[in-house]
């Protein structure tokens, strides 16, 4: 079972201080909001509200209501002033109030927002309240929400983002997986909190994914265009850009030869998708070698539209016609190891932080990142203040890491113009028997099997 500690840990030490509390909190669907919640409701005096897609009237009626029911009370003037001066804890105990999906209530109705300002002020309601507005809408929190959040804003104790959990918490979720496995579905599900909880650990890859996503009835059949139409409109211009990130087009030009869509088209369906954090442009690690390396690169980020994208999408009429065994067999077994490489890479880098964290690696690290060079990439470079660099090398798919993958990462760092201070060798299957020799010799090479992920 997952559990958001660190971000229950924050909302708890808010909610110990004394006076009022204001705390936005928000987060992709399916990122365990309504979990995190029910957590740090528990024990507490709490008046919670899940927001509809409504018009302000009806909103408000539905908000008077469940406030009529829940205290008992008699409203008369159906305003949120109104319905902020009725709850209460019933005693002297801090009152918590919770508007879930707040941003259906705060893009019609200005008022909203002006009354939980009173309720901070302690204008409304007597006694001390923490008040906790929540939003699944990524998009309107960072990019449309900028002018309508502006009156609350310099009152905000606190925003909390709901970012995707970590391979940690996925390997602690899947006790009976090895390493490999727990990698394996990382790359698949990536660390969104819903989709892991219903993924069967019991299962073997393939049963998982036959079952739940290549299956009419799984709960991830189709998830990758619902999830983009939430926030997105246009689905047919965003799925042609998708079906071409996850085809190998990767750069503007490219994308403007594969779609047919005018360069400048393309350019505000890319801005969109990754404000919705679908997609993300990777710029390679500052090493002094730009001119070797690739520049303007995308790729999609969302881990599960990827897989969706680069597996599904592009056989989706024999999806309908074939069993999910036969289509497993025929589109995804044979190159699943070649697209799990890049999430392999992350989690080694995942690895390495959290070395840093704990004062585990050789020197303290200040930034990480990939270099994409246009004749060969580093997978990892991290560099501490002085720019003194770690570089990672990560095999997940062939037999062994040996001598001459370090040879080709040496000239691929020539070509970066960096060099390193120590180098991480990580390795899905085992290493050389000479690499394991040099290892011994030098001190700089640091061997790291996978099961010590």
């Amino acid at each position: 079972m997952i559990v958001r500690t660190a971000e229950i840990k924050q909302l708890e030490q808010l909610y110990a201080q004394s006076g009022n509390q204001l705390v936005v909190v928000y987060g992709r669907k399916g990122c365990g909001k309504e979990q995190l919640l029910q957590t740090f409701c528990q024990n507490k005096k709490c008046f919670y509200y899940r927001s509809r897609q409504a018009s302000e009237k009806e909103q408000l009626l539905l908000m008077g209501q469940e406030i009529e029911q829940r205290y008992r009370v008699r409203l008369q003037k159906n305003t949120y002033d109104e319905y902020f001066t009725r709850v209460k804890s019933g005693d002297a105990s801090k009152l918590l109030v919770v508007i879930d999906e707040f941003q259906y209530i705060a893009k019609k109705d200005a008022s909203f927002l002006e009354s939980i300002l009173k309720l901070k002020k302690k204008r409304l309601y007597p006694g001390p309240v923490m008040i906790v507005l929540c939003s699944s809408s990524i998009v309107w929190m960072e990019e449309g929400a900028k002018e309508k959040l502006q009156p609350i804003q310099r009152q905000t104790d606190r925003i909390i983002k709901l970012k995707d959990v970590g391979f940690l918490d996925v390997v602690r979720n899947f006790p009976e997986y090895t390493t490999r496995q727990s990698v394996e579905v990382y790359g698949v599900l990536g660390g969104v909190f819903e989709y892991l909880l219903r993924w069967n650990g019991r299962q073997t890859l393939k049963e998982n994914i036959c079952q739940n996503i290549l299956s009419p009835d799984g709960f991830l059949f189709q998830e990758a265009e619902n999830y983009i139409g939430i926030e997105l409109r246009e689905l047919s211009l965003y799925e042609t850009i998708l079906a071409a990130i996850a085809d190998g087009n990767n750069k503007l030009n490219e994308l403007y030869h594969y779609t047919g869509f005018s360069r400048a088209k393309i350019s505000v369906y890319m801005k969109n998708l990754m404000a919705f954090e679908v997609i993300e442009k990777v710029v390679s690690f500052d090493t002094g070698g730009w001119e070797n390396a690739k520049k303007g690169v995308y790729r999609i980020c969302n881990t599960y539209v990827n897989f969706w994208f680069r597996f599904v999408y592009p056989h989706l009429s024999d999806l309908y016609l074939m069993t999910p065994q036969a289509f497993y067999e025929k589109y995804i077994q044979e190159r699943l190891d070649e697209y799990l490489n890049r999430y392999f890479i992350q989690v080694c880098m995942e690895y390495l932080k959290l070395l840093n964290m704990v004062g585990k690696l050789p020197i303290q690290i200040h930034r990480i990142g990939t270099w994409i060079g246009k004749q060969g990439d580093i997978d990892i470079i991290a560099q501490n203040s002085v720019r003194e660099s770690i570089v990672g090398l990560c095999n997940w798919s062939k037999p062994q890491l040996t001598l001459a993958d370090c040879q080709k990462l040496e000239k691929n760092m020539e070509k970066a113009r960096i060099t390193a201070k120590y180098y991480y060798l990580f390795s899905a299957a085992g290493f050389e028997s000479g690499l394991v020799e040099k290892a011994k010799s030098d001190g700089r090479y640091v061997l790291v099997d996978m099961t010590e992920l």
